[in-house]
């Protein structure tokens, strides 16, 4: 890649982001402006996709909300993202969870994945 461009996305890259993978439980803050005002929400799901890389890194993150699925696309590097916690790690086999998306209720359970010691 163009050295140059890698210089100037050095400095948008230094926010520290946690190692995260598809089918990992996230929390994911985000600053949203109403108005003059300013606050953080928290958006919980399941990361079921990874994309790109450097600073165009994306994360599609899937929750059930009321009974109807709501996907949303977050730019890691993105300065509206506060920060985003893993709250659990997923055991799955492919890189692309779109499966989840015809599933609902106990079919859309991940295996959790247990530390070597």
């Amino acid at each position: 890649m163009n050295p140059i461009i890698n210089e100037i996305e050095k400095e948008y890259t230094q926010k520290e982001m946690p190692d995260m993978n598809p089918g990992d439980t996230v929390k994911v803050f985000v600053r949203i402006i109403e108005g003059n005002k300013e606050r953080i929400q928290a958006f919980e799901g399941t990361v079921i996709k990874k994309h790109g890389s450097g600073i165009n890194k994306t994360v599609t993150v899937r929750k059930v909300f009321q009974g109807i699925g709501v996907e949303r696309v977050f730019a890691i590097y993105s300065p509206r993202i506060e920060k985003i916690q893993v709250l659990r790690k997923g055991d799955v086999r492919r890189s692309k969870l779109y499966y989840l998306r015809e599933r609902s209720g106990k079919a859309t359970r991940i295996r959790e994945k247990m530390e070597k010691r």
